[in-house]
């Protein structure tokens, strides 16, 4: 059933923020809603398998991607070179025969309220991160001038606000927050797009309430509203093979591999498409994987990362494969034979090894990571620490061995890690199919309509 409600959709622009949300942007499309896009030509490849999936309701809004100011913090220089596209979405805004009567824009886009407010429309936050670190984030940046004021890195801050009180050390934290400079214009700027987000007219997350329900509530307490919408884990339903790029190797082939080894045998090692190994963490993580049993695949993004020592590919033929690039990532977790995930905790990352099934063995690095971390291993009971000291930890071989072997030990099946997992696993699978999460999208695309009715 057609339907004449338009959104304008803008993203992130950094994959681990685009792709979840045009995975919410194809939920919303296969019900009706017309949407349109902003994108780079850059990240066009990402919008390409949904624009064919949705030639007729699906629009992209193309703006090369903005000249990036020199600022000693990457995050808030690429954000605030997002904010050069206001005047260019005004104008199209207006010109428009049919604009969009609603925004859909990443937590970072804070600036896209006044936007919002300047065409007259609403502003609806699409979180990619869970509701627990978005919570702190948020409190964060309430308290910035009073956390600053304690510049010991191993000072302690607890959230007793905030459901089950938690607490960690400073440099456990988003870094962007500790180098805060008030009156600094750029760091004034991106603080208060982070504020502008609890005065949206609603917040979506990519998360369940199996994992974060808690939480859920408590964010609904801190908008003053029920317009908190959980929608996920928002993951295609098919092997999703092709989702976020290209593999650097056939996923055929991947999957042949896999194919050949026992269940839950095979432990999965990847960091995310940011988070990068120094030498001596390569090197740390190689010699476990020398000294353990297991099957794995260890996928080894980009240039910086530790290189791989010469031979060790042929050491570990049989039984090692190595990815040097992006992977399939969510095929691979959702392999039988796959049984854990060491992983930096990213949230994407996270959902995808819950949703799998598999224990996750964290290794957080930065970001909102140690959050998660601590939600999987303390809250959750669904994974195990392998290393998390500091963001240059470097892991002991030997040890890091044993916990590889164990995660995927046939023993340890029954443990209660294991059967924690696969009953979130369970979860998330009722949650998207006729549970909390369709019922969160089926309520946000009813009060959109009624939106639109009323104006």
């Amino acid at each position: 059933m057609r339907h004449s409600t338009h959104l304008l959709v803008y993203p992130f622009p950094s994959s681990g923020h685009i792709i979840p949300l045009l995975d919410l942007t194809d939920l919303l499309l296969r019900r009706g809603l017309t949407v349109t896009v902003v994108i780079s030509p850059t990240n066009l490849p990402l919008l390409d398998p949904l624009h064919s999936s949705h030639p007729s309701s699906l629009h992209k809004l193309l703006f090369d991607d903005p000249e990036i100011t020199p600022f000693p913090d990457p995050l808030i220089a690429k954000v605030i070179s997002t904010q050069k596209l206001f005047d260019p979405i005004v104008k199209w805004f207006r010109s428009h025969p049919s604009p969009p009567m609603a925004i859909v824009s990443d937590f970072f886009l804070g600036w896209t309220s006044e936007l919002a407010s300047h065409l007259g429309i609403q502003r609806i936050v699409f979180s990619p991160s869970g509701v627990l670190s978005s919570s702190i984030l948020q409190t964060l940046w309430q308290d910035v001038e009073e956390i600053n004021a304690d510049k010991d890195q191993k000072f302690s801050l607890s959230f007793p606000e905030i459901p089950n009180s938690p607490e960690f050390p400073l440099w456990q934290l988003l870094p962007v927050s500790q180098n805060f400079k008030k009156g600094e214009p750029h760091y004034e700027s991106f603080r208060n797009g982070m504020l502008a987000n609890m005065s949206s007219w609603g917040i979506i997350y990519n998360t369940f309430e199996e994992l974060e329900g808690v939480y859920i509530d408590h964010m609904k307490k801190q908008m003053g509203h029920d317009r908190v919408w959980a929608v996920g884990p928002l993951l295609p339903d098919d092997h999703g093979t092709g989702r976020g790029g290209s593999s650097v190797v056939p996923p055929n082939d991947l999957l042949m591999w896999l194919d050949n080894k026992p269940d839950d045998s095979v432990v999965y090692i990847c960091f995310g498409s940011q988070t990068t190994l120094s030498e001596k963490q390569m090197g740390g993580l190689i010699g476990a994987l020398e000294l353990s049993n297991i099957n794995f695949i260890l996928c080894a993004k980009g240039s910086k990362s530790g290189s791989i020592p010469s031979g060790f590919e042929d050491w570990v033929s049989g039984r090692g494969l190595i990815v040097k690039g992006w992977a399939p990532q969510l095929a691979i977790l959702r392999h039988r034979a796959v049984g854990s995930f060491v992983s930096h905790c990213g949230w994407n990352s996270t959902l995808e090894g819950v949703a799998a099934g598999v224990m996750m063995l964290t290794w957080p690095m930065g970001a909102d990571q140690y959050v998660d971390a601590k939600l999987l291993v303390d809250e959750l009971g669904v994974g195990k620490r392998v290393c998390e000291d500091a963001p240059d930890s470097v892991p002991d071989s030997v040890e890091l061995a044993r916990l590889l072997d164990e995660s995927v030990s046939g023993r340890y099946k029954a443990e209660q890690r294991v059967v924690k997992v696969k009953k979130l696993s369970q979860a998330a699978s009722k949650a998207v199919k006729d549970g909390t999460s369709m019922r969160d999208v089926d309520t946000f695309v009813q009060l959109l309509s009624q939106l639109e009715t009323a104006n």
